[in-house]
């Protein structure tokens, strides 16, 4: 780089900052590298000659960013590099339209946050004026977050400054987030912090029309919620009280779907509900085929409720017994193996339902003695008991991984900030019911998971659909379980165990203390991975390049940044080639990409429906709750491969499974080209600004 005048520079705010002119030759470097050339010299050469005229044009001056630019325009078309002067003329385009479209926002962007995710943090997690005005910035957002889950330590004679601050540089650097409730609700009137929360459904009226009251409550701060419906008598029982005829389940259902419709949850979060029967339930035929009716239960996920027994009727060719929950009577038997076939055949016509297994859920039951556990939170990561709430955070592997190598010393380190932020979550929490502060103050429940998974494997040029990946990913998900169980007991020793402690799994176990029941957890992340910038928990990505709505009216091409690092180091970057990748997500199918590339940026639909099943079972050997994971696959694919994933997956122990076939849901926020959105054919693989890169369906972006 040769000597130069310029000391200065104007920014687009006015202000005066020192010169870079190494931002010149990267920025000349990108261009020439996006017109398929990476010859070092071409780019330093072309450098030199950009900042000769920029010192011949501003001789006394301090240009503006602008003016800069333009001097490297002309300075690259004068060089006899015309392609490479359009290749920067729509870098500066590209960067353009994301700043108007900040600007448009009215959001001060102070961490320099991407522009879907300012999108979300406005519609969602910002605070706002009466008017509806932005008064909050993203760096304000979780200053508010750190201070306020911090205080409790004040309680305990801690330093509840010095952890609001730590608190706060993980969430702004995107290392760990916390489930949305607590970035929306800290610090306010609400505050409401966590996301899961299972509802008891009685069999009486009464009972039910509470527990439709007490989910809108719950809705309206945002959080999500679950429900047994196994105890209510089937349709055409007798009523007791009016000599009248039971309705049954599925109809009641029905009344909590229309509830969560009407609260609507103040605009920021969707409602969303998991609706369990158990496959004994005499009713179980209806629940499996819901779904079939359109606009029925859309804000439900639903799940058949097994057991072993039911299991061992499906391999066997076995009957198994149809209850009435009323009074325990046998009703009925059905042979296993049509149920599964029905199961697996609803699954693949409407992504549900999904199954969940209730002998593996109750035999980790962490406080057997308070009862069984008989379903889970939306999206089926959370197995809790009756009036229980959970609180959820993910770190980001992906900023772990340097130069090809997790850093486990930041893991843990992370870890042991995580789970004391997560345990302060439950003393700073306001609950909107007695009976839910009573449960969750009782057993302490919590949640750390992970997100960027898939990014971190790249990052370690690991495919995912390996035996590799599958072993990096039980090793460290076991790091991370046995680091949290590590802290948690330490908090205990300190602040005391869960009140629910004597009898628990814990004390059987031989500890001594234990602050938390439960402390790991896999949810499937949704908008905290938009924030942080991650793929979403620990799916495959779902595509490589796609054009996202950012905004109305905004739309822009996004690709993953590591192939797009890749592609640049190795030779073969071009916006062409991008955008031609955006027709199709996948980068399978071109010659330009080298192989081994190809290995390592598989997308969610070039993965055997097996792969994703076993990487489930992974995670799911070193984690208490349950693991979010789908199963996602082709719009071609068959019912069988249904079938045989809801098999492999109790066979691998896993606490539960749903399947998504592309499509099979009305509503998405990942959309494949050729379809049709709002009447408009889509050219490129088109995205929501709240895709967070894994299922593209709404119900698992929750």
């Amino acid at each position: 780089m040769p000597d130069h005048k310029t000391n200065q520079i104007r920014t687009r705010e006015g202000r005066l900052v020192p010169f870079d002119p190494g931002r010149i030759q990267r920025a000349i470097s990108s261009a020439v590298e996006a017109v398929g050339q990476h010859d070092g010299a071409v780019s330093a050469k072309l450098a030199a000659a950009a900042i000769s005229q920029l010192e011949k044009r501003y001789p006394e001056e301090s240009p503006s960013v602008e003016e800069i630019q333009d001097v490297v325009e002309d300075a690259l078309i004068s060089s006899g590099y015309a392609e490479v002067a359009k290749a920067y003329i729509n870098y500066r385009r590209r960067h353009a339209d994301v700043r108007a479209a900040k600007q448009f926002l009215g959001v001060n962007d102070d961490l320099k946050m991407p522009l879907n995710a300012l999108t979300v943090l406005k519609k969602r997690y910002l605070i706002k004026d009466d008017a509806g005005n932005v008064i909050e910035t993203p760096g304000q957002l979780f200053k508010r977050v750190g201070r306020f889950v911090a205080a409790p330590d004040a309680d305990y004679g801690d330093d509840a400054a010095a952890a609001g601050e730590t608190f706060y540089r993980i969430m702004a650097a995107g290392e760990f987030i916390p489930n949305s409730p607590t970035l929306m609700n800290a610090g306010t009137e609400l505050g409401l912090l966590s996301a899961c929360f299972v509802l008891p459904v009685p069999d009486s009226i009464t009972g039910i029309f509470n527990s439709v009251r007490n989910m809108a409550v719950i809705h309206q701060a945002g959080g999500g919620t679950g429900f047994s419906f196994s105890h209510l008598r089937p349709k055409g029982d007798r009523v007791g009280s009016t000599k009248g005829i039971a309705s049954g389940p599925v109809s009641f259902i029905g009344v909590f779907d229309a509830g969560t419709e009407v609260v609507k949850q103040g605009g920021r979060r969707r409602g969303a509900n998991m609706g369990v029967l158990s496959v004994h339930h005499p009713d179980i035929l209806e629940f499996i085929g819901a779904k079939q009716r359109p606009g029925f239960l859309t804000n439900f996920n639903i799940s058949v409720a097994a057991d072993d027994a039911f299991m061992e009727a499906v391999r066997n060719d076995g009957e198994f017994d149809l209850i009435n929950p009323r009074n325990g009577r046998v009703t009925g038997r059905l042979r296993g193996r049509p149920v599964m076939e029905a199961i697996a055949g609803n699954a693949w016509r409407t992504g549900d339902p999904g199954m969940i297994f209730l002998d593996r859920i109750n035999a980790v039951n962490p406080t057997p003695r308070l009862g069984p556990m008989e379903t889970t939170n939306p999206c089926g990561e959370q197995p809790l008991l009756s009036y229980e709430s959970c609180n959820l955070g993910s770190i980001d592997l992906a900023k772990l991984v340097h130069d090809g190598e997790m850093d486990w010393a930041r893991l843990s380190d992370l870890v042991d900030t995580s789970v004391h932020f997560l345990d302060n979550v439950i003393d700073a929490n306001r609950f909107p019911l007695p009976e839910i502060a009573e449960m969750t103050n009782g057993n302490r429940k919590i949640g750390l998971g992970v997100m960027g998974f898939a990014q971190a494997l790249i990052r370690m040029g690991i495919r995912y659909d390996s035996e590799e990946a599958l072993a990096k990913g039980e090793e460290i998900m076991k790091f991370i379980h046995e680091r949290a169980l590590a802290m948690s007991a330490a908090i205990g020793e300190r602040r005391g165990s869960f009140p629910n402690f004597a009898g628990s799994l814990w004390e059987e176990r031989g500890y001594k203390a234990m602050r938390n029941s439960t402390v790991t957890t896999i949810a499937p992340t949704g908008t905290i991975s938009v924030i942080a910038g991650a793929s979403s928990g620990i799916e495959p990505l779902f595509a490589i390049s796609f054009v996202r709505d950012v905004m109305e009216g905004t739309r822009l091409l996004e690709t993953n940044r590591e192939f797009e690092q890749v592609a640049r180091e190795r030779g073969f970057f071009s916006e062409d080639l991008m955008m031609r990748i955006a027709r199709s997500g996948s980068v399978q199918g071109f010659d330009e990409v080298p192989q081994d590339v190809k290995d390592i940026f598989r997308t969610a639909l070039d993965i055997e429906p097996p792969w994703h099943v076993r990487m489930q079972a992974a995670f799911q050997k070193h984690v208490d709750n349950a693991v979010s994971k789908t199963i996602n696959l082709p719009r071609d694919a068959g019912i069988d491969e249904v079938h045989d994933a809801f098999l492999l997956a109790h066979d691998l122990g896993c606490k539960g499974i749903t399947v998504y076939r592309y499509g099979s849901k009305e509503q998405q926020v990942l959309y494949l080209a050729g379809e049709v959105i709002e009447g408009e054919k889509t050219e490129h693989v088109r995205a929501s600004s709240e895709f967070a890169g894994g299922c593209p369906a709404v119900d698992c972006e929750y």
